[in-house]
């Protein structure tokens, strides 16, 4: 599989290692325990596109959010993690 990294162009999917679902990037504020126990223990399982966290270890260290399709592989966008952070309010 292919990742088009955003800086550093194509790049063969052995460069990254995956991290689980992009929302982890949402991570709550505070003490609300009920919403901190979703966060670390419920993961959906998605059939079809889906957001995923990808870490380019082998190469620049960057964080991507990777859409891709879970049937197919097909990846349909990549971004960069800190990126999709800022457009959040966020400054991760």
């Amino acid at each position: 599989m292919i990742i088009n990294h955003p800086l550093l162009g194509p790049r063969d999917a052995s460069e990254f290692t995956y991290l689980g679902d992009a929302s982890l990037i949402d991570r709550p504020d505070g003490g609300d325990i009920d919403a901190f126990h979703a966060y670390l223990h419920l993961r959906d399982n998605p059939a079809g596109e889906h957001r995923e966290l990808w870490y380019h270890e082998y190469g620049d260290r960057s964080w991507l959010v990777v859409t891709r399709n879970t049937l197919t592989h097909e990846i349909t966008q990549v971004e960069l993690a800190r990126d999709v952070a800022r457009a959040k309010g966020r400054s991760r």
